[in-house]
């Protein structure tokens, strides 16, 4: 494909894009140079009317088929990603600056890699027979019915297909609000699933700010939201969810341990506090960002860890040679930056990293801090660039303590060869999506989501039944009615 980043419409409604040009305008920013790269415009009241009515009517027929019809169009959606895998990436990166070589595994790949499992978990879907001695009682799983996707900037290819995945399979329909920041990709996953032969209406894109998730939320022809974001745009969809007693799943921020033993691998922890802080140039909500390590191993881990991060090859993220890029935009750059002065004021000390690079773009140089604190404010709060803090831990029960004492819980990791200690900590640990010699693998088959300020639900794997359908329970009476009047 060319880099002709400017997509047909700003929307794609009822099975076609379409462009509304009274709506505020949106500017799409190539993270690597600051190089607007497309416009957009944030949808009109009257295209959410128009998507809002699409998805109500596509709903109730959808319904209405086959799960393994539904089933069979989502599997065709994926078979079309992955051919075009590679446009696809590229398209990512030009969006959100990842680097190629991480867009090429990670982002549509793992879309269709959703798609793909939901179209064949579908036709699995059953419900219950209850014997009640003569009697019988009987369940049904049933579709919600208009769920609305909300996405965040960090994988908007991967968090559009996570959402749409369960939800058309199991029989609902969706509007999709992905990120102002990066708001193109969605539309090409619209098209596909369009192309693949979903029905028109039934997987909508509507551009917009947070007026218009806000408008959406609320309205009640909604009857699920899902969110991917920050814990204070949580909060607020939260409360206006509740309004209506609408279903909620809410994946949301983190600043999750990850712990290393004395006895670990010191390549494998290594390399998995590195995935866990510098991947996406450290945009990632389960990041690993406060990386305890064992006082006893604690100068080697550094020593060798301050290597590893200055070899990472930092360049033009179209490069296949580039092993991280910039930050997405100017402003998550300028937060990233505060961090890192606020970390310098407060007494960590640096280890490597540490300042914006010289070059057009957003990029900020891969930063460690040894000798933080739990109480300084890198250690406390998220956030999300490529920075790292490596904290001294002694023993087991007060490493697992210092790690629970956060009002997040999304992740957690432990690297160590004691596979006993291994278990027994992870089960202590406060966190809903955990590692064990491990960092950062998030398969579709399994369940993903937090605890505490982290979230609610799960997506993905066999959890996410429970987050798109409800429960019908009907009792059947087989003889005469015992009234006793």
């Amino acid at each position: 494909m060319t880099l002709n980043a400017q997509p047909e419409a700003s929307h794609y409604i009822d099975g076609a894009f379409v462009e509304d040009l009274a709506g505020a305008p949106i500017e799409v920013v190539h993270p690597a140079d600051g190089a607007v790269i497309a416009r957009l415009h944030a949808a009109t009241p009257a295209l959410v009317e128009r998507a809002l009515n699409a998805a109500v009517r596509a709903q109730a027929e959808w319904a209405a088929r086959r799960p393994v019809e539904r089933g069979r169009i989502l599997r065709r959606a994926a078979d079309i990603i992955r051919e075009r895998n590679r446009e696809l990436s590229i398209l990512e990166t030009l969006d959100t600056g990842k680097p190629l070589q991480e867009t090429l595994v990670a982002d549509a790949a793992s879309g269709a890699d959703a798609l793909e499992y939901f179209a064949g978990f579908a036709p699995t879907v059953t419900g219950q027979t209850i014997p009640q001695g003569r009697d019988f009682v009987y369940t049904t799983r049933e579709p919600l019915g208009v769920c609305l996707g909300i996405g965040a900037w960090n994988y908007p290819t991967q968090i559009a297909c996570w959402k749409a995945a369960p939800a058309l399979a199991f029989g609902n329909a969706m509007i999709f609000k992905p990120s102002e920041t990066t708001p193109l990709s969605a539309l090409q996953v619209a098209a596909i699933l369009t192309e693949a032969g979903l029905p028109a209406g039934l997987f909508n894109v509507l551009q917009g700010h947070g007026d218009l998730g806000a408008a959406l939320v609320s309205d009640p022809r909604i009857a699920k939201v899902s969110l991917t974001g920050s814990v204070p745009t949580g909060r607020r969809v939260y409360a206006a969810a509740a309004e209506g007693i609408r279903h909620v799943t809410m994946e949301l921020g983190g600043k999750s341990p990850l712990i290393v033993f004395e006895d670990a691998s010191l390549e494998d922890a290594i390399g998995g506090a590195m995935l866990g802080n510098f991947y996406s140039s450290g945009q990632v909500c389960s990041n690993g960002t406060r990386v305890f390590v064992q006082r006893r191993i604690k100068d080697r881990f550094l020593d060798r860890l301050k290597a590893r991060t200055e070899a990472i090859r930092l360049g033009d993220p179209l490069d296949e040679d580039t092993q991280m890029g910039p930050l997405v935009s100017a402003a998550q750059m300028e937060k990233v930056l505060g961090h890192i002065e606020g970390a310098r004021a407060e007494g960590a000390r640096l280890v490597t990293g540490g300042q914006r690079l010289n070059r057009p773009g957003f990029y900020v140089a891969p930063t460690v801090f040894a000798d933080v604190t739990d109480a300084m404010a890198i250690a406390r709060e998220e956030v999300f660039g490529p920075v790292m803090s490596v904290l001294d831990f002694d023993d087991e029960d007060e490493v697992v303590a210092r790690a629970n004492a956060t009002e997040f819980g999304l992740s957690a990791g432990v690297f160590t060869q004691d596979l006993a200690r291994a278990h027994r900590v992870i089960g202590r640990l406060q966190a809903g999506t955990c590692w064990i010699n491990a960092y950062n693998l998030t398969p579709v088959e399994a369940p993903f989501g937090g605890v505490k300020l982290s979230g609610v639900g799960r997506e993905n794997g066999h959890a996410a039944l429970e987050h798109y359908t409800q429960v019908r329970t009907v009792y059947v009476g087989m003889g005469p009615v015992d009234a006793p009047y």
